[in-house]
């Protein structure tokens, strides 16, 4: 059955599913980025009369992903519209005033889909959570510094996504001004960046940040010598006007010249140099600095955490690779630190201490850098490490949790990562708990805010519990 809601730019058309709730797939919420856009700042869609078909995912800006087989089902759907997002929702009464969770997904920056079957709205819907997805753009047409074209795309790409929810939403059942903003991986790394937007301010009341990864070293003058980088190597002008009539299959072609690795790469980030960075503008200052010493987002509440083994199943370097404090000085650690790390991390054995590092640096010791500067300032913070292993690895590796906290077990692909039984009470209990934050901005009585004295963290286990300064070693380590 269908259902038709009118929307400030026109009417969609989007279907009834069989447990009551309503789908509204691929709407554009900016102009394709094509031809003079592909490079500009997102452009409002021109209005339409008749009901636009909204019952199947729009095109996606990922055109390869990752790999193969990736953790998560990420499908690309060819199409130039790829500024375009789904809402799920209960009820579509304009009355109805319900709480919103806008999710933005992962992918290095570079790849990902909002049309995997992990971020259906489903069991949010059944509990009263309006939910939407947004597709932004990637790589080089999302966050490569260019001439001719404004920095940080795939950042506005966000903000117009969340303007469109500001303006429309309530004609789904949402509440406009109880938006909470969400992702993971890079999605965790764009709520990051949303906090130390000045324009972003005051499109959502709350932040959840899973396993958020943002750009470090970062600045104006990383993305420069990334653009620097990107000519050098591919002999390419990084402007608009040499980009903008390539294909598809040409600017990736290029992109993935650009990621090789390679002494030529000295003074760019180790991971993420096509991401978001502070351009002095839309972005003032860096992410980080932002959220440990500034005032960002210091009246919103904010959810974050990552999972215990990341990225720990990358292996390290064979024996003829670099020693361990070489690898870890690349990666930001004093290098007389290295012994002590190697005995932090001797349980998990030599050819875990790689990986380990690779997920102390992108995700652990940023994300406890924000959650310690927060609560010295008495900010609403909850924090949280992921547990629970899969008997598929053995570890609570990247992605884990998402199917648990969108209580969606059932899904496609989540056996082959996590098992034929997750325990369902770990769904449960996670799901409930992100419901509360959306809804209440707090997730609960059983989970404390974290606070400089106590550092209370909840860790999500087959029982979940609290535990006090859990990870310590990363703050020894990493921080002092």
């Amino acid at each position: 059955m269908s259902t038709i809601v009118t929307t400030a730019r026109g009417p969609v058309r989007g279907e009834r599913r069989a447990d009551g709730s309503l789908r509204f797939l691929g709407i554009p919420y900016a102009q394709p980025p094509v031809g003079e856009l592909r490079f500009a700042a997102p452009v409002p869609p021109v209005p339409w009369s008749e009901p636009l078909e909204a019952t199947a995912y729009g095109p996606t800006a990922q055109r390869r992903p990752f790999a193969e087989v990736t953790t998560i089902p990420e499908p690309s759907i060819p199409g130039a519209g790829v500024l375009n997002l789904n809402v799920f929702t209960p009820d579509a009464d304009p009355e109805a005033g319900l709480p919103v969770l806008v999710w933005i997904h992962g992918g290095g920056y570079v790849a990902g889909s909002a049309a995997s079957p992990w971020y259906d709205g489903a069991a949010f819907n059944r509990d009263g959570v309006v939910l939407v997805s947004i597709g932004y753009r990637l790589g080089i047409e999302g966050f490569l510094h260019l001439e001719g074209a404004p920095d940080n795309r795939g950042v506005r790409d966000w903000i117009a996504a969340l303007e469109w929810v500001r303006d429309n939403i309530a004609a789904f059942g949402g509440d406009p001004a109880k938006v909470t903003v969400a992702g993971q991986s890079a999605g965790g790394g764009a709520v990051q960046t949303l906090l130390a937007v000045p324009s972003a301010q005051g499109l959502f009341r709350g932040a959840l940040s899973v396993s958020g990864a943002v750009m470090r070293p970062d600045g104006p003058e990383v993305a420069r010598a990334a653009a620097r980088l990107f000519t050098s190597r591919t002999g390419v002008p990084a402007t608009a006007a040499a980009l903008r009539d390539l294909t598809d299959d040409e600017l990736l072609d290029l992109q993935d010249r650009m990621s090789e690795p390679g002494p030529d790469r000295e003074g760019l980030p180790p991971m993420l140099a096509l991401a978001p960075f502070a351009d002095g503008d839309l972005i003032p200052v860096p992410v980080l600095d932002a959220l440990t010493t500034g005032d960002a987002g210091a009246d919103v509440p904010l959810m974050l955490g990552f999972t215990e083994d990341e990225f720990s199943m990358f292996p390290a370097p064979g024996p003829d690779g670099p020693p361990l404090s070489v690898l870890l000085g690349g990666l930001g650690l004093d290098p007389a630190r290295a012994d002590d790390f190697a005995e932090a991390y001797a349980a998990g054995g030599e050819e875990r201490y790689f990986g380990q590092a690779l997920t102390d640096t992108v995700f652990r010791a940023p994300s406890l850098a924000v959650a310690d500067a927060r609560a010295a300032r008495e900010r609403p913070t909850w924090f949280y490490e992921f547990r629970w292993r899969s008997p598929a690895l053995g570890l609570a590796f990247h992605c884990l949790d998402l199917p648990f906290a969108f209580d969606l077990l059932d899904a496609e692909g989540v056996a082959a990562v996590a098992g034929d039984a997750p325990p369902r009470s770990l769904a449960d209990a996670m799901h409930r708990a992100w419901v509360a934050f959306v809804t209440d901005q707090d997730p609960g009585a059983d989970w404390p805010r974290y606070t400089s004295a106590e550092r209370a963290t909840k860790i999500w286990d087959a029982e979940p519990r609290i535990a006090a300064d859990p990870v310590h070693r990363v703050r020894a380590l990493w921080l002092d």
